[in-house]
């Protein structure tokens, strides 16, 4: 009989629950309402998708094992969920308590680090062994990918690059503390606020100013290709901050690829763009290419779940 993995993944809207082979292959899924108002809110319904998902779709397959992503700071090895935002910790054995609900071994890990697993094992890391990760979407994170493995970090918390400074000059306070961080500017929610902040120096703008709505991406760009000036500024100044932010992340870790992903990258619009604003001589090692990934954004997440899983499933075994 062929095994395998229950994979979760929560995000900040909905939790996508799948079944998945032990090479990333999904066999169905189904979506369901999240709540990350806090951890304890956020596994009860992790724990209320998985009872509804095994109830309506009985596998005729051996389902071995849980892998769960979560928002957030996380010890994988512990299995513990250390943190879902700065500031609101509510440490919790999540992998434990998973496990004694349902019977299966469970595996969890930070949602940004499940997608670099699925890149590093279905994608770019069939070429290389180094690379980076960059997810933009609403906000921004990353992995670095050195010899095969992913960096966490002493407190896991490694690869939060949102909050690294591009402009030192700038006097805009980030949540973070900091001021001048990249997640200002080039994320798709630092976007939305760059376009609200500046709108005044842009009377005749085509978007659709209105502080009750979100200003979406594709309006964006709409409206650039459209010679906007709003969108201009914008658009431009998410570039320019995005390109820093990637040739930074070279110089720290030297990789082979970067890969691309999250919302704002679905299609190669921004990239294409960006990538003119790389410096040569900083980039002269990325051999093996700037892209974006060609894993499905809405899924690569929860494949890397069940990968991690599997991989942890079978590292007990040649254990024990």
């Amino acid at each position: 009989m062929q095994e395998t993995v229950l994979a979760v993944d929560l995000g900040g809207t909905k939790i996508l629950v799948g079944e998945v082979t032990k090479d990333g292959e999904i066999i169905a899924s189904k979506k369901y309402p999240s709540d990350t108002s806090n951890q304890r809110a956020a596994t009860e319904k992790i724990k209320s998708a998985i009872a509804d998902y095994l109830e309506e779709h009985p596998s005729t397959r051996q389902i071995t094992g849980v892998g769960v992503c979560v928002v957030g700071r996380v010890d994988t090895e512990k299995g513990e969920w250390l943190e879902i935002y700065p500031g609101l910790s509510e440490r919790l054995f999540l992998a434990q308590e998973i496990e004694t609900a349902f019977g299966f071994p469970c595996s969890i890990t930070n949602d940004v680090s499940s997608a670099a697993i699925a890149e590093n094992q279905l994608g770019i890391g069939r070429k290389t062994d180094h690379f980076i990760y960059i997810n933009i979407g609403t906000g921004i994170a990353a992995r670095v990918v050195s010899q095969g493995k992913i960096i966490s970090g002493g407190h896991f918390n490694a690869g939060e690059v949102g909050h690294m400074v591009v402009d030192i000059t700038s006097q805009e306070e980030c949540p973070c503390g900091r001021k001048g961080c990249v997640e200002l500017f080039a994320s798709g929610l630092g976007m939305h606020k760059q376009a609200l902040n500046a709108h005044w120096r842009y009377p005749e703008t085509i978007l659709d100013i209105r502080k009750e709505r979100r200003i979406g991406f594709d309006e964006l760009m709409e409206a650039y290709e459209k010679k906007d000036g709003l969108a201009r500024y914008v658009v431009d100044l998410a570039l320019k901050s995005a390109a820093a932010l990637t040739m930074n992340l070279v110089r720290v870790s030297d990789p082979e690829a970067i890969v691309f992903g999250g919302g704002v990258m679905s299609n190669s619009w921004f990239l294409e763009k960006m990538v003119t604003f790389l410096n040569p001589k900083t980039i002269r090692f990325v051999t093996k290419g700037v892209t974006i990934t060609t894993l499905d954004p809405q899924t690569i997440a929860l494949k890397g779940a069940a990968l991690l899983a599997a991989n942890q499933m079978n590292r007990r075994d040649s254990c024990g």
